[in-house]
């Protein structure tokens, strides 16, 4: 990737996307590259138009007077029109993007000042001898910072302003404009000129930036998903491990007194690793659905397991799938938050679905000082956190002794009824 170049005091800040499109980065979709393509069609067909007209006119003034400077003078308007239609590719830079390789400048104003210089011993092209400058300053002017641009724009109206005089002082006799409403119509488009060009540029900043932001949108997407599947997997994983171990503990104690318990007990490890595998899977597929119901049994049967009396009350379970899948989510992380932070002896876990909204309360006892204090709790509750906010809920944990409560309360209008 080309080095940044640093821009000049008061310019105007060149975006990186828009200083990329130089080297036509290929992961730009076909409508930035086709709004280029019609951007510089429609500046090479203005200034081709513009050159034509005054190429006829030269050539009409060469024609009723062949004069050594009147054939220069078209010589030199075809070399500056060449110039200038190569220079339109330069513009691809934006307003202010910097201008190309002194080379190419220095050709566009030496062509353009020919022409103009030329024009000072034909008087009959004075307004064909002073324009191409004025069309070489507008297409320089655009690859300058906004306060250099003022200034050579002021300066090319200067040059078109002084060439009659000029031309009177040094050839005795003032400058011929041709007859008619050409002229006068070829000055209007000589002063939109610069308008046109610097629109349209404009326009073509604009559709960079929004495909930058196109692009940017979908990177973003992009790590939401992986932000939600790192949430999804370490729900899995998380609540398994902490209920394998449990369970490897208690066989691990019932060896020596119980070993059909302790046999019992390995038994259901190898069903949960087997199970977190399935889901792992299930996971990385994108199959995988957490049923509420399912979720509630479990935590029961977990928590008692681990010594702990676990009420589960419970009235109807909400409609909503996106409510349903939370709140499933909430209570396999609190229960496994409740097995790794706690030694409970008592738990709750209520599940009320009102007119108002649906709120679910998980709470035990046994919170020792260590887990009260442990500033490191992972991602899972963050994450429960962020999906209970899509719902327009609120999720709320908080401390009391040895107890703690999680709460989620969720509003109606998400769809709590059964």
């Amino acid at each position: 990737m080309p080095a940044a170049r640093r821009a000049p005091h008061g310019a105007e800040p060149v975006r990186p996307e828009i200083e990329n499109e130089i080297a036509e980065q290929p992961d730009h979709g076909r409508g930035v590259h086709a709004t280029w393509t019609y951007t510089l069609g429609s500046i090479v067909f203005v200034v081709l138009a513009l050159a034509s007209v005054l190429v006829l006119m030269a050539v009409s003034e060469f024609n009723e007077s062949p004069t050594l400077a009147a054939g220069a003078v078209l010589v030199a308007l075809l070399a500056s029109t060449a110039v200038q239609l190569r220079y339109c590719w330069f513009l691809r830079r934006g307003r202010g993007g910097g201008l190309p390789r002194t080379a190419w400048t220095v050709a566009l104003l030496a062509s353009a000042s020919a022409v103009w210089v030329l024009g000072l011993f034909a008087p009959g092209l004075g307004l064909v001898s002073a324009f191409p400058l004025w069309m070489a300053l507008c297409l320089m002017a655009c690859l300058l910072p906004k306060r250099q641009r003022r200034l050579v724009l002021a300066a090319g109206l200067a040059a078109v302003a002084v060439h009659p005089a000029l031309t009177v002082a040094l050839g005795g006799a003032p400058a011929v404009f041709p007859g008619g409403d050409g002229p006068w119509l070829l000055i209007c488009y000589g002063v939109l000129f610069p308008v046109m060009l610097l629109s349209g540029l404009w326009w073509w900043e604009i559709v960079v930036e929004l495909d930058h932001n196109r692009r940017a949108a979908a990177e973003l997407a992009v790590a939401r998903e992986r932000l939600r599947f790192a949430s999804d997997l370490h729900d899995i994983q998380g609540h398994h491990l902490q209920v394998i171990a449990l369970k490897s503990e208690l066989a691990e104690r019932l060896l020596d007194i119980d070993v059909d318990a302790a046999r019992a007990n390995i038994h259901e490890t190898r069903l949960i690793a087997k199970q977190a595998l399935e889901e792992t899977r299930l996971l990385v597929a994108g199959y995988r659905e957490v049923a509420l119901d399912e979720e509630l049994e479990n935590a029961r049967e977990v928590l008692a397991a681990a010594g702990a009396d676990c009420e589960l009350d419970v009235d109807v379970l909400p409609a909503n799938a996106e409510l349903h899948r939370a709140l499933a989510l909430t209570v396999r992380e609190a229960t496994t938050n409740i097995l790794r932070h706690s030694t409970a002896t008592r738990a709750a876990i209520r599940l009320r679905v009102t007119p108002g909204g649906c709120s679910l309360s998980i709470s035990n006892n046994g919170v020792s000082d260590a887990g009260a204090a442990d500033d490191s709790p992972g991602s899972g509750l963050a994450g429960l956190r962020e999906r209970v906010a899509v719902l327009d809920g609120q999720l709320d944990a908080a401390a009391s002794g040895d107890s703690f409560e999680l709460r989620v309360d969720v509003p109606a209008r998400v769809g709590a009824t059964a």
